[in-house]
């Protein structure tokens, strides 16, 4: 059974979808959204540690949900976020102990089912590097700064990245040492995987997955909660 941490940046703010409370600390169906991305991973087989990266004004309330959370089994820890995401993450990986896999997870991405984490996992234990996804159903442009269109992609090569993202240990350390190094920045860490040249496999996940990001995400959050209860 392969050793895994769970590392959930919850640095972001509440400015996209219009509240003064950052997105992961809203409350849904009476807990935080936070509370219910992280419930999604505590059956994991090998789950030994997991690492919020927060603003400091939410470090205490974050460890509040770890303390509510998880078991004896599992190391909680909460560190300072960053800037950007990839700071956020830095930060979190330096708190890392001795695993196998790192998985990376939205804080507002309550809904990722556990055979979509396990698969994940699997997946990267064999390869290195694994990422949750669905097909694109929308045709995608590509355009340029003046919002002209310069290409259309083959829809069918295209895929929604969604999280979690695993990696194997020494890879994502590997990637953001680099990038640290080379000043890059990414949106994602499969984006800085990608710039060591290592393999990664999309898995298929599902569309109820979302991240809540904009008011009519948590209209459709609310609905996803009811159906489950």
């Amino acid at each position: 059974m392969t050793s895994k941490a769970l590392i959930i940046p919850a640095a972001g703010s509440g400015s996209r979808l219009g509240t003064e409370i950052p997105k992961p600390y809203l409350r849904l169906a009476g807990q935080t959204i936070l509370h219910h991305s992280i419930s999604r991973f505590l059956s994991l087989d090998g789950l030994s540690q997991v690492v919020i990266a927060t603003s400091p004004q939410y470090i205490d309330r974050s460890e509040e949900i770890l303390d509510n959370l998880l078991p004896a089994s599992i190391v909680g820890i909460c560190v300072e976020g960053g800037t950007e995401r990839q700071d956020s993450i830095t930060n979190a990986l330096n708190k890392v102990g001795d695993v196998g896999l790192v998985m990376v997870h939205d804080a507002v991405r309550p809904f990722v089912n556990e055979a979509s984490i396990t698969e994940c996992c699997k997946v990267a234990s064999k390869v290195g590097s694994a990422v949750l996804g669905i097909p694109a159903k929308d045709t995608i442009k590509r355009i340029d700064e003046e919002q002209y269109v310069q290409e259309t992609p083959p829809r069918k090569l295209l895929w929604q990245t969604q999280t979690p993202q695993v990696f194997q240990k020494q890879i994502i350390m590997e990637a953001y040492e680099q990038a640290a190094s080379n000043n890059i920045e990414a949106t994602d860490d499969a984006s800085l995987v990608e710039r060591l040249g290592k393999k990664i496999k999309m898995v298929e996940g599902n569309r109820s997955n979302i991240k809540i990001t904009y008011p009519l995400d948590l209209q459709l959050a609310k609905q996803l909660i009811n159906n489950e209860q």
